[in-house]
């Protein structure tokens, strides 16, 4: 294998500093002001941060240790469905740490010097954080192995006989990975994170927090059982809870005196056709088809996803995961079938024959 060769200076070869601006997006934490208002709904610190208490917990100690010994946090993993919190716990460990955070997803890696360019930029004790791990290069991540553990890189100059080993010393950094796959990710590069978490959906009742949290933020009054209301068709998910809380303020305000009270949720939900469980179109679309065309099921995958007209990916990671936490899908060896709840819910007849107990 050949690696390209670059010379990591800013002023002999400025476009690797262009490089890696592109690349990444820098995060100081005195710049908060200047961050938008969907970034400012997002905790700052762990205090703040609502739910998965099987993260904090551990993650405070460590923390707390890294501090003490003055030497950066380990490698972290953090790992789940879209939406639960993987960025802004990466934030907030930037923060409690007192150290900046470089910003990049896997795709945008391509090349070797990508990388090499964002790591030689890193003071003592930055933290990288890279979305979409699983999607990294082959040979950008072969070459991530060496940064990760001995803080340097490995660059080969040459090839053939003449080739020769290059290491470059790196600043001791942490490297915080995302990826809604954990099974895409290889041993190698599993390995090597000293923490690995798995975000969990929420309780409807952390919600609730989260969702009078940030309404307090957005300066909209919410009263009643109008939190209840939302936070049950918010998907278990923070982001699609700060979605909907935002789409019914909009709602209060043009249509009625600007407060949230539950029969305004219901109204705004309602036209935004999110359901008493949060199913949307889509969601509904999936259950229907599998019940009105192939009788509950089973359904391959592949032909689901062809029925609603959605790629495989976004069936699989977008609206399964939901439905199966909810009770109305089933995953089976032959394919997806309907529960009696999905049916229920769809005021339809359930077959006896296909009755799951």
């Amino acid at each position: 294998m050949s690696y390209e060769v670059y010379e990591l200076d800013d002023e002999m070869n400025p476009h690797i500093k262009d490089s890696e601006e592109r690349l990444v997006k820098p995060t100081e934490n005195s710049d908060l002001e200047e961050q938008s208002i969907e970034v400012t709904l997002r905790p700052q610190n762990l205090t703040d941060f609502v739910g998965q208490n099987h993260i904090k917990e551990p993650l405070i100690i460590s923390i707390e240790a890294a501090k003490k010994r003055k030497e950066p946090i380990e490698h972290v993993l953090l790992y789940g469905n879209p939406g639960l919190g993987k960025t802004t716990l990466a934030n907030i460990i930037a923060k409690e740490m007192g150290v900046n955070i470089k910003i990049t997803a896997g795709p945008a890696l391509e090349r070797i010097g990508d990388l090499a360019a964002i790591l030689s930029n890193l003071a003592e004790g930055d933290i990288l954080f890279i979305d979409e791990i699983h999607r990294l290069n082959k040979s950008v991540e072969e070459v991530l192995y060496s940064a990760m553990e001995d803080y340097a890189l490995d660059i080969i100059i040459g090839k053939g006989p003449t080739a020769r080993t290059l290491r470059m010393p790196l600043e001791k950094f942490t490297l915080i990975g995302a990826t809604t796959k954990l099974n895409l990710l290889s041993s190698p590069l599993r390995d090597r994170f000293g923490h690995v978490y798995h975000l969990n959906f929420y309780e409807d009742t952390d919600i609730e927090k989260i969702i009078n949290r940030n309404a307090n933020i957005l300066e909209v009054k919410i009263r009643d059982d109008a939190d209840k209301i939302i936070a049950v068709r918010s998907r278990k998910t923070p982001r699609v809870a700060n979605r909907l809380l935002k789409r019914v303020r909009d709602y209060a305000q043009v249509k009625h005196n600007g407060i949230i009270d539950g029969n305004i949720a219901k109204e705004a939900l309602d036209m935004l056709n999110v359901d008493k469980y949060g199913l949307d179109e889509v969601d509904r679309k999936i259950l229907k088809f599998i019940i009105e065309n192939f009788a509950g099921g089973p359904v391959g995958l592949n032909t689901l996803a062809a029925a609603i007209a959605e790629e495989m990916d976004t069936v699989e990671n977008i609206y399964e995961p939901f439905l199966l936490q909810i009770g109305m899908l089933e995953r089976t060896p032959r394919g997806r079938k309907a529960t009696t709840k999905a049916y229920e819910h769809l005021g339809k007849k359930f077959p006896k024959q296909n009755r799951i107990l």
